[in-house]
């Protein structure tokens, strides 16, 4: 085999696990609302999810972490805070957001959250912003904002815009984990940091269950359990690995791209299984976030 072929075959696994890896991010949305059926409530169901996660986790931190330097208190710090904005917090506001509004609205709300970074960047470090961006940003909100429009058009209630508001906080909860986690990524790598972040964002959230609940309510349906552990493992654990390997093979830049697929995944297996609806509004405005994001990321690159 040749070195074109071993390049072409290495971009089209790496396309492969992008695309694998934002469609089964997308399932947890799903997977959460298919769980709220069954009466569980935000912080017990996020609890499940991460006791089924968290062996994962620290699974790709030990293996990310062998033969290299031990975490100084300073590394531990960085990774306690980056794992409560980027996972905890991050995690807690989206669940408690998707018992409000649909899941293809949550996608789309998540999936703004490279503007929000940009923001950051502007306002922490007096970063310019690009006329093409500021262009693109506008037209990404004007789709989120047309698809929030018809739900509550359609669900006329404040707990439609208190559940949007809720994901929105959980976006920029992210953007800040993202923000600040550039410098600590380059001393100790992005997986070991990703692997110990989401370990303590996993302990943070059944520190939350043990103090909020009472041992009785950790007793769900079987069903719950169920999804719980598909959430924890195949919309979790999974989706970070393979984003990862997809980001050595093809980088970040076209991994992103490919993640364009995860809010048409939500949609569709939110028309399919949830039985939302499938309105001409909702294809204008998914269209309208998936293609400003895409102008963003372009416009991002020629800046720099």
């Amino acid at each position: 085999m040749d070195i074109a072929q071993t390049a072409s075959n290495r971009v089209a696994i790496g396309v492969a696990l992008a695309a694998a890896g934002a469609i089964a991010f997308s399932g947890k949305a799903i997977i959460v609302k298919l769980a709220y059926r069954y009466g569980v409530d935000a912080v017990t169901l996020i609890m499940y999810r991460m006791v089924f996660a968290l062996p994962f986790f620290l699974g790709m931190a030990w293996w990310a972490g062998r033969g290299k330097p031990p975490l100084t208190g300073q590394d531990w710090l960085g990774v306690v805070g980056l794992g409560f904005s980027g996972y905890y917090l991050s995690s807690m506001l989206d669940f408690a957001g998707l018992q409000y509004i649909s899941a293809s609205l949550e996608r789309l709300i998540l999936y703004l959250g490279p503007t929000l970074v940009l923001l950051l960047n502007w306002a922490v470090k007096g970063r310019r912003v690009a006329r093409a961006q500021l262009l693109a940003m506008a037209v990404s909100y004007a789709g989120a904002l047309l698809v929030f429009g018809l739900e509550l058009r359609l669900v006329p209630s404040s707990a439609t815009a208190w559940g949007a508001l809720l994901v929105f906080l959980s976006t920029a909860s992210y953007s800040v984990y993202l923000f600040f986690s550039g410098e600590l990524v380059q001393r100790i790598g992005a997986l070991r940091l990703g692997g110990w972040a989401t370990g303590v964002a996993c302990l943070f959230c059944i520190a939350q269950f043990l103090l909020l609940r009472p041992l009785s309510a950790a007793q769900v349906a079987p069903e719950v359990l169920w999804l719980s552990l598909i959430n924890g493992t195949l919309c979790t654990a999974a989706p970070v690995l393979m984003v990862m390997m997809a980001v050595e093979r093809i980088g970040p830049a076209m991994a992103a791209q490919v993640g364009i697929v995860g809010p048409l995944a939500t949609i569709g297996m939110g028309i399919v299984v949830l039985d939302e609806p499938f309105t001409p509004w909702l294809v204008a405005g998914t269209a309208l976030v998936v293609a400003g994001i895409y102008l963003f990321t372009r416009a991002g690159r020629a800046v720099r």
